[in-house]
C-alpha cells in the first residue's frame, strides 16, 4: 500500500495557485483574501472525505477520520497552509496535503485503525502583519492566551480578534482548546528541510528528534561620531569597525564548532553619513543550537572576545536579551517507531535536530510530538525556487503512512515528552 503520488502533486499545484504572483512565488499570509479562499477549499474537501470538522478559537482547522473506537484519542498529522511573501508551494502545505493524502489512502484500502486520525492546519505559522508567528499552535497549547491578544492589531489597525471571527475562530472559544488537548495522543508534522543536510548526504528523509533553542539579543555599540577627514585613524573610536570585528567573531566561533549557527540581523548605523565616523551601531545577534549548554558556552566565549574588542577600540557595548527559547526534545517513542519503519522499508533515513521552530515544538508541551523532513533541493525555502523531488516526497509519505499504522498498534498511553 502506497500513497497516490500523482494525486498529491496535483493537490500541491492546485493549492499553490492561491496567492500565486507574477514572480512565480506564493503570497498567502493568514487572514488574507487568498488565505480565506484556501481555508474554504480545504474545509470543503475534508467534508467530501467524510471527516468531522472542527474550527477552534485560533481558527485552526481539524478534520477527524474515525477509527474503530477500540483505542481512545487521536493521532494527528498536519502543518500549515499560510505562506511568507513570495514563498514556495511546499513550506507548510506539503505537510497538510500529505495528511489528507494519507487518510484518503487508508480509506481507499479499507484499513481499520483503532485510533482516530486527525488532520490539522494551523493558523499563521509564518510571520505576518499581526507579528504573531506559530500563532495557531501556540494558542492551542496555551502559550498565547485570549487576554494577550485582545488588542493586537495589524499595520492597518485591524483587530486580530475580528479577523479570527471571519474564519470561524474567536477569543471567546479559546477555553475549548484546553479541553481538546485531552484526546490528542500524538502529533506528526511533515516539513521540507529548508537546509542542505539531507541533500549533502543524498538521503531523502530524516526523523527529527529535537528542535533547537534560539537566543536573540539586541546589541548596541557606541563610539564617537566625528569628522571623517580631520580625525586621524589613531584617534578614532569607530563603532562600525568595532561592530564588524564583533560580527566576524560570531561567524568565526560558530564555524569552528559545527553544531551551532549564529546570525547577525537588522544592522543599523548612525549617523550613517559618508563624511562622519559611525558613532553607534545597533544589531541583533541570534544563536541556535540543539542544547542549552552549547548555546550558553557560545554566548560566554563570544562575550569574552567582545569585551576585548570593546576595550581595545574604546567603545561601549550594551546588550538586551529579548528571546531565550529553550531547546525542545521531541518524543523518543515516536522517533524510534519512525526510525524502525524506515529500516523495515529499507529506506535510508537520518535522525537530526530541526534548526527552525515549527508547530511540532509547541505541540510537544501537550502531547507526544515528532517531525519528519523531506530533502530540499539546494536548501531553498521561503522563495519561489523551493522544491522537493517527487520521489523523495513519495518515500517520506509512505514512511508516515506505514508509521501511523505501526503507531496505531503500538502507541503507549499518552504522556507529555518535552
Amino acid at each position: 500500500m502506497k500513497i497516490n503520488l500523482g494525486r498529491l502533486l496535483q493537490d500541491i499545484e492546485r493549492y499553490g495557485k492561491y496567492g500565486k504572483n507574477e514572480y512565480g512565488g506564493v503570497t498567502r499570509p493568514s487572514f488574507s483574501y487568498e488565505d480565506h479562499q484556501v481555508r474554504q477549499l480545504f474545509i470543503e474537501e475534508l467534508k467530501e472525505m467524510g471527516l468531522e470538522i472542527t474550527i477552534d478559537g485560533a481558527a485552526n482547522i481539524w478534520g477527524k477520520y474515525k477509527g474503530t473506537g477500540k483505542k481512545k484519542d487521536s493521532i494527528v498529522i498536519g502543518s500549515h497552509l499560510d505562506s511568507v511573501p513570495n514563498g514556495g508551494e511546499y513550506d507548510g502545505p506539503l505537510g497538510v496535503l500529505m495528511a489528507k493524502e494519507i487518510i484518503k489512502t487508508l480509506k481507499e484500502h479499507s484499513i481499520p485503525l483503532d485510533h482516530d486520525i486527525e488532520i490539522v492546519s494551523f493558523t499563521a505559522e509564518e510571520s505576518n502583519d499581526f507579528n504573531v508567528s506559530t500563532f495557531g499552535s501556540r494558542c492551542f497549547v496555551g502559550k498565547l492566551t485570549s487576554g494577550m491578544l485582545e488588542d493586537v492589531r495589524d499595520s492597518k489597525g485591524a483587530l486580530l480578534s475580528e479577523e479570527l471571527k471571519k474564519v470561524g475562530g474567536g477569543l471567546e472559544k479559546f477555553p475549548e482548546m484546553k479541553e481538546m488537548h485531552k484526546d490528542k495522543k500524538a502529533f506528526i508534522e511533515l516539513h521540507i528541510e529548508q537546509g542542505q543536510r539531507l541533500e549533502s548526504a543524498n538521503i531523502s528523509m530524516a526523523v527529527i528528534n529535537s528542535v533547537v533553542g534560539t537566543y536573540r539579543s539586541f546589541v548596541s555599540v557606541k563610539g564617537d561620531p566625528n569628522h571623517s577627514g580631520t580625525t586621524m585613524m589613531v584617534n578614532r573610536r569607530d563603532a562600525l569597525t568595532a561592530a564588524s570585528e564583533m560580527i566576524l567573531e560570531v561567524e568565526r566561533y560558530c564555524k569552528s564548532k559545527g553544531d551551532i549557527v549564529g546570525t547577525i540581523g537588522r544592522l543599523n548605523v548612525s549617523p550613517n553619513a559618508a563624511n562622519i565616523i559611525p558613532g553607534q551601531v545597533d544589531f541583533i545577534v541570534e544563536i541556535r543550537a540543539e542544547s542549552q549548554g552549547i548555546i550558553q558556552e557560545a554566548i560566554d566565549s563570544i562575550q569574552d572576545v567582545w569585551n576585548e574588542i570593546s576595550s581595545r577600540r574604546q567603545v561601549k557595548v550594551s546588550q538586551e536579551v529579548f528571546l531565550d527559547q529553550k531547546p525542545v526534545r521531541l518524543d523518543q517513542e515516536l522517533v524510534a517507531v519512525l526510525e524502525n519503519t524506515a529500516r523495515e522499508m529499507k529506506e535510508p533515513c537520518l535522525t537530526l535536530p530541526s534548526m527552525a521552530v515549527h508547530d511540532a515544538a509547541h505541540m510537544a508541551s501537550v502531547t507526544k510530538s515528532v517531525m519528519v523532513f523531506v530533502k530540499s533541493i539546494g536548501g531553498k525555502s521561503h522563495c519561489p525556487e523551493e522544491f522537493s523531488e517527487p520521489e523523495d516526497i513519495e518515500k517520506v509519505g509512505n514512511l508516515i503512512l506505514q508509521g501511523i499504522i505501526r503507531l496505531d498498534r503500538t502507541l503507549s498511553e499518552k504522556e507529555i515528552s518535552v
